[in-house]
């Protein structure tokens, strides 16, 4: 039978001569057809077929999904795993964000890499091969969490790919000195700056701010935005005449966006087809927005997390993302991007298998667009960046919070998890 999408001819091999062969496996874009075999050669996706010959290594995924690597767009690495020194506050009221920052000077290099390490690992170990990390710079910080979690790039290309988004999280127009830490963190490799105008005074000045470096570097931007307890007050529409202004359709992201979740449908329509008509895309954070949200309410309490599929469903690029792990935002978390999909669905509540199925592109292909990827997904020609999940369908996978079983980054084997095994006794 003649090989997928080009085959092995189509990069100037024969069959037979593959060094990896991921054989019995449904493609998450049409796992509803037979099971199929990838081969791989140097690193990169050689033929898609049945019948592609022997190879040095092979694995056997018994008609199992495979996708492209799941894709962790928006995370703190820089901060995570600080809850053993900063618990989680009690009470209604809550300002993790204070905490967070007092204890920034103390905070060293050496320290920040460990931490980040682990929650790196973590991700991997779930199945994501790709990653947008935020990294705060200020004052306080220096570029110390910069150095900690760029150190780790190198050193763990082997499982991941990984870019740093700059951004201030304790204000820039009036923090004097977080200019021109953004600045140094753009010339030393940062692919995104950020910001979170919800922490300045000048939340239009730090927006247009961010959208000027953004042009001056050729980056992409990617803003928290618009949590809060009132929805009457936007910052999404200055963020979409600005796109449009500086022409970075495709560029752009909003992280967060929990006010959207307040709205009726139909000003959220609006909202949603201004965005998709400026090329805004959203990234929605379940964990950190359930946690934080409704804290001014003592009943009734708003779930405070936007809509990912009404969003995608009205033109807007989406994707779901894990945010802040075992900190004070946000106290648990394993990095399970399908158990975030899973979570998102359920709050709300989304049960039908086409919707199901959107979410988990949320964390595939619909982020590899948000992140401007052009060498994702399961091609000839692409990187082997494959990653089998414990399920049939893209629906099942995220229902059910199935795991990967297997990774491979480039043609090479990363992680390995058994399946669970039942041992009954002897009749």
């Amino acid at each position: 039978m003649r090989p997928y999408a080009g085959g092995a001819d189509a990069i100037g091999i024969g069959e037979g001569c593959m060094d990896l062969i991921v054989s019995n496996v449904r493609l998450a874009d049409r796992s509803g057809t037979e099971p199929v075999d990838i081969g791989v050669v140097n690193g990169r996706i050689a033929a898609i077929g049945r019948g592609l010959g022997e190879a040095g290594e092979s694995y056997d995924a018994g008609g199992r999904l495979a996708c492209a690597g799941l894709i962790e767009t928006h995370i703190h690495l820089d901060k995570s795993r600080l809850i053993d020194r900063l618990p989680a506050e009690t009470g209604r009221r809550i300002n993790p964000m204070r905490r967070v920052a007092e204890i920034k000077k103390d905070l060293t290099v050496e320290d920040i890499r460990r931490r980040a390490a682990l929650t790196l690992e973590d991700c991997i170990v779930n199945g994501a091969t790709r990653m947008r990390t935020q990294v705060e710079v200020d004052p306080a910080i220096g570029m110390r969490g910069f150095d900690g979690v760029q150190s780790l790039i190198p050193d763990y290309r082997w499982a991941i790919d990984i870019e740093i988004c700059v951004f201030p999280q304790d204000g820039l127009t009036n923090y004097p000195g977080t200019d021109e830490l953004l600045v140094e963190g753009l010339k030393r490799g940062a692919k995104a700056i950020g910001g979170a105008p919800r922490y300045d005074p000048d939340h239009a000045g730090q927006i247009r701010r961010i959208f000027e470096l953004a042009r001056e570097f050729d980056v992409d931007v990617d803003i928290h935005l618009d949590v809060g307890d009132n929805p009457d007050e936007l910052n999404v529409p200055l963020v979409c005449d600005l796109t449009v202004q500086y022409r970075r359709g495709g560029r752009v992201t909003v992280g967060h966006m929990a006010k959207l979740s307040m709205l009726p449908p139909d000003r959220l329509a609006a909202i949603a087809r201004r965005m998709a008509d400026a090329g805004v895309a959203v990234t929605v954070l379940p964990f950190t927005d359930l946690f934080v949200m409704g804290r001014d309410q003592d009943h009734s309490i708003r779930r405070g997390v936007a809509d990912a599929n009404f969003l995608v469903e009205h033109g807007v690029n989406c994707s779901l993302s894990t945010n802040n792990v075992l900190n004070p935002v946000t106290p648990y978390g394993d990095c399970s991007l399908i158990r975030m999909a899973n979570l998102h669905a359920n709050v709300l509540q989304i049960g039908c298998a086409e919707q199901l199925r959107e979410c988990f592109f949320m964390l595939t292909e619909r982020s590899a667009r948000l992140l401007n990827l052009k060498d994702y997904g399961l091609t000839v020609g692409n990187p082997a960046d494959i990653v089998i999940i414990d399920a049939e369908s893209p629906e099942q996978a995220i229902a059910e919070i199935r795991p990967p079983l297997a990774v491979y980054k480039r043609g090479r084997r990363t992680v390995t998890r058994r399946p669970p095994e039942l041992h009954r006794p002897n009749t």
